[in-house]
């Protein structure tokens, strides 16, 4: 399932040793090489420094959070050297500037989704320049239609052909609740917003 970044942010991160939220993620980290969120920086009264989640040390995530094995998964920034390098690029996909190859501007990203099991980039979401927003206010644009990225702009391909793959698939899948599936394996929603019991 995809799932918009911006629906992380706020995310509950749930202990399976504490059988309550430790923590909430705060935002994602991406490695602009594979566009992939390989980790996530975390808010918690419990930590200080190590405040950064590795996506790998995520067993599941479902509509009430990320599941992890206790708080001994949040580590120090400087702790995984590959997030540290990503970190000290200061990468994020919210903001930056929209083309195609030919120089013609799209606009810019506001958002983007990734699919749930491996956090992987599949779309960006692009806010159009004001004339051009009267027609379509946003471009959904798959990730199989980018050229390159550099620290300012994302280069796709041409705009009719973005235009077109669009209108002939969109991807976009918006998030549901599942009715077959009436709570997850483990966690159960109390009427606490601080804890969840196992």
């Amino acid at each position: 399932m995809l799932i918009t970044a911006s629906r992380l942010i706020g995310t509950p991160i749930l202990s399976v040793q504490a059988s309550a939220k430790i923590a909430e993620v705060a935002e994602p980290i991406i490695d602009p090489d594979t566009l992939k969120i390989i980790a996530f920086r975390v808010i918690s009264p419990l930590v200080r420094t190590a405040n950064i989640l590795d996506a790998k040390s995520i067993r599941e995530y479902s509509n009430y959070g990320m599941v992890v094995d206790s708080i001994e998964e949040f580590v120090e920034p400087d702790d995984i050297v590959k997030i540290s390098n990503i970190l000290k690029l200061n990468f994020a996909l919210p903001g930056l500037k929209v083309e195609t190859k030919k120089g013609s501007k799209l606009g810019k990203v506001i958002d983007y989704t990734v699919t749930d099991n491996d956090f992987v980039v599949q779309q960006i979401i692009v806010k159009r320049p004001i004339v051009k927003s009267l027609v379509d206010p946003t471009l959904t644009i798959s990730r199989k239609e980018i050229v390159e990225i550099t620290d300012y702009k994302i280069i796709v391909k041409d705009e009719e052909k973005v235009i077109k793959a669009r209108a002939e698939k969109e991807d976009f899948v918006p998030n549901f609740v599942n009715p077959f599936r009436n709570h997850e394996p483990g966690f159960a929603p109390t009427n606490s917003s601080e804890s969840t019991t196992v």
